[in-house]
């Protein structure tokens, strides 16, 4: 009886029997739909651009030649959509490599994509796909366990700073989401704040000292996008309107503002909470599965209709980007249920709810990490070892 037990339910199995299982099943899904990659991708990805670029020309003439605020707002509207595809739908999307394997790609290859957002492509690929994917939420490798004076989770060791980081978070850090992220993963954080872990080095996420070589590094890898992308947004388009230039400059600063203040929200739910997983210095995966179940249970997904999923780049499906992040958004939108079902097969906890309760948890645990609540992992400790 507990041997045909253990055959129908693989939540029974020995844990690294039931992860090899796990991971062996994610992945065939990953190599099915690696195979089935090809030019209807591509296709989608032009046709999407295309509609960005188009709101873009719709939004900046409706922004110039506006003589009243509902013309004047639509072009905003239609300025901020193509902003946030360009960020998440289409320019996170191209820098991962979801297109660099199909022939014929174009622009659309991660080496030569210019993203409209003012955050380094090269420091991206690095800090993001390299740092932050290959190990989400383990600290000393992940750098995006905090975000200068905002501490995401326990592994970040509090410091007086972090009693303000959800005011901090909501008024300066999510309005100016992609101004600060190039801070971030250019180094130039590095060379004024440490991220508080012990240890030399460790200290830095992305320069290897503060040496006046590392120091002009880390400004020319964050001005090479400042200012090109600044001076298109806000000195470009502005001497062009002559003396109406105040309110492309104010439709300009308020679609930055829009795309960011998104942006973060979205990155956020999918990163924070009190249930999110996050890991302390050195951990490893033993196994190809544990490393799946990790990167799951470092992840929260949220249940939005398709077009705001459109708008989030897919990053409603954090999990399952997470775990195959070269694939576009609507592959991950299709694999979602498969992912889910695995994940209850095997006993892996898949969290999922709505946007606003998601992300009204990611800003609680902010506000309670603000807190020096050394206590918090004791007291998870001590109920651990009681279960």
């Amino acid at each position: 009886m507990e041997l045909a037990h253990l055959e129908t339910d693989p939540r029974s199995l020995p844990d690294a029997e039931r992860l090899r299982r796990f991971g062996d099943e994610l992945d065939a899904i990953k190599a099915r739909v690696e195979a089935e990659i090809g030019e209807e991708d591509l296709a989608y990805v032009r046709r999407m651009n295309r509609f960005s670029r188009t709101m873009e020309v719709l939004g900046r003439v409706l922004i110039h030649v506006s003589p009243e605020p509902i013309t004047w707002s639509a072009g905003v509207i239609a300025l901020w959509i193509h902003k946030q595809l360009q960020a998440t739908e289409i320019g996170h999307t191209v820098l991962h490599g979801a297109y660099d394997r199909i022939e014929g790609n174009g622009k659309f290859d991660s080496k030569k994509w210019w993203w409209l957002v003012p955050i380094d492509e090269e420091s991206w690929r690095y800090g993001h796909n390299v740092r932050h994917h290959g190990a989400t939420n383990v600290a000393g490798k992940d750098a995006d366990i905090h975000f200068g004076p905002v501490r995401l989770t326990e592994q970040t060791p509090h410091r007086a700073e972090h009693r303000f980081q959800l005011l901090f978070a909501l008024a300066v850090l999510f309005p100016n989401f992609g101004f600060l992220m190039n801070l971030h993963f250019t180094g130039l954080n590095d060379l004024h704040w440490d991220n508080g872990l012990p240890g030399g080095e460790k200290q830095l996420d992305f320069i290897p000292d503060r040496s006046p070589e590392s120091r002009r590094l880390a400004w020319k890898r964050a001005l090479r996008k400042y200012v090109p992308y600044y001076a298109y947004e806000y000195v470009l388009f502005p001497l062009l309107a002559g003396p109406f230039f105040w309110k492309v400059l104010l439709g300009n600063w308020l679609s930055d503002t829009m795309r960011d203040v998104y942006s973060a929200a979205t990155i956020f739910c999918g990163h924070v909470g009190e249930r999110t997983k996050s890991y302390d210095p050195g951990t490893k995966s033993k196994s190809r599965g544990e490393w799946y179940a990790m990167q799951i249970e470092a992840s929260n997904d949220f249940e939005v209709p398709w077009v705001v999923s459109v708008l989030c780049g897919g990053l409603d499906r954090q999990i399952e980007h997470h775990l195959f992040p070269k694939l576009a958004p609507q592959r991950l939108r299709a694999i979602a249920p498969e992912v889910r079902a695995l994940c209850a097969k095997y006993g892996v906890e898949y969290r999922t709810g709505s946007w606003p309760q998601v992300l009204k948890d990611a800003l609680r645990w902010i506000d309670t990490l603000s807190r020096d609540h050394g206590a918090i992992g004791g007291a998870r400790a001590a109920l651990a070892a009681m279960a």
